[in-house]
């Protein structure tokens, strides 16, 4: 694992202040912070860095009276609690629970739920400057009555745009929010209408046309030929739009899990891609499963400035970034997951790039990295 002179967690789950949180409308109960992490980053006009956390905030006592219960977004009620009977349910893992009765289609609910927390950071994200509890995003629509996750933010034209996970019992899809500060933000509606982890923006005009890194995701995928090279499972692919609204797909997938990389055996995008000297620098996320668990780890990439299908040079023999316990050391007893680091954000820092991950899906990370790290 390589070492960073700076490498620290900015923002843990300890830091945020519950009394703020949407759901304390409604929901009685006692919550906690499951995770705050995957933020999506940008750069304030006073220079100051933005980041967009998301808060998982859960029920601490999801199980009770014979029931395990759940939390929605009602868009006439507020935040409710919807109870299961323990016999109708599959309960192994706490936070997320299959429903018996739809099998073998895999219903699930869950018992924490994601908003968006805007927090201010120093100019080289050492610091916290502010958390804008009075910005927080959360659930507006149907298709939000079970979070959003995981925003990205690009910078394009003097304007800020973020993509966000809606997820509802309807669909999960990725949703799209616009700002001319960085703070205050819009809500533009659904612009993927299929479950899509990871889309970003790339952070400038292509030919005079948006363009954006997307991973459409499923339950069911067909076997690769038995001497093809890739993996079966999602791919990053790659989109165009006139508005941001409506997108076209390319017809061939972009970056595809490769059978001769054991740590690519998913993958992913990562932070918005950048232009740079170069070209477009982009990061990603390969996934690899060892004793029965995953491991995630940060790769990047350098395509073409005029035409980003070309990939100009890629390094996936060597992670960028790997979990690293050593910043983590003091929480374990929050920790539920281990050896993943989500990146998420990136922006530059002169003679750096300042980046930003969810580590261990549990709190937020700061790397710097020389921009001679990120040369070829």
């Amino acid at each position: 694992m390589e070492d960073f002179k700076f490498d620290k967690i900015i923002l843990k789950p300890e830091d945020v202040d519950l009394s703020y949180s949407p759901l304390r409308k409604n929901i009685k109960e006692e919550t906690y912070v499951l995770g705050a992490f995957n933020p999506g980053m940008s750069r304030l006009k006073n220079g100051n860095l933005i980041i967009m956390v998301r808060v998982a905030e859960a029920l601490k006592n999801p199980i009770h009276s014979g029931k395990i219960f759940c939390i929605r977004k009602d868009i006439t009620k507020g935040y409710v609690l919807d109870g299961y009977k323990l016999d109708d349910v599959d309960v192994s893992d706490p936070r997320i629970f299959s429903i018996k009765k739809f099998l073998p289609t895999y219903v699930c609910a869950v018992t924490s739920i994601s908003w968006i927390l805007p927090v201010e950071l120093s100019e080289d994200g050492g610091e916290i400057v502010k958390i804008h509890y009075d910005k927080i995003i959360s659930p507006q629509k149907s298709y939000q009555e079970y979070g959003i996750e995981d925003a990205r933010v690009s910078f394009i034209d003097d304007k800020y745009y973020m993509t966000t996970c809606s997820v509802s019992s309807e669909r999960q899809c990725t949703t799209l929010y616009s700002s001319t500060d960085g703070l205050n933000y819009h809500l533009e509606g659904i612009v993927l209408d299929h479950q899509n982890k990871d889309m970003l923006l790339f952070e400038g005009k292509i030919n005079g046309l948006y363009h954006a890194m997307t991973r459409p995701l499923g339950f069911l995928y067909f076997a690769t030929a038995k001497n093809c090279i890739y993996n079966p499972g999602p791919s990053i692919n790659l989109s165009k739009s006139k508005d941001l609204l409506y997108w076209k797909p390319e017809e061939k997938p972009f970056i595809r899990a490769n059978k001769k990389h054991v740590m690519f055996e998913k993958i992913g995008g990562g932070a918005q891609p950048i232009l740079t000297p170069q070209g477009w620098l982009i990061l990603f996320h390969g996934v690899e499963t060892k004793n029965g668990s995953q491991i995630y780890r940060t790769y990047w990439a350098i395509l073409d400035k005029d035409n980003p299908t070309k990939i100009l040079f890629s390094e996936m023999d060597k992670p960028l970034l790997e979990a690293n316990n050593k910043l983590t050391k003091n929480m374990q007893d929050k920790i539920y997951l281990n050896n993943v680091v989500f990146t998420t954000g990136i922006v530059d820092g002169d003679d750096k790039y300042i980046v930003a991950s969810g580590e261990l899906d549990l709190c937020v990370r700061i790397t710097h990295i020389p921009k001679s790290r990120l040369t070829y």
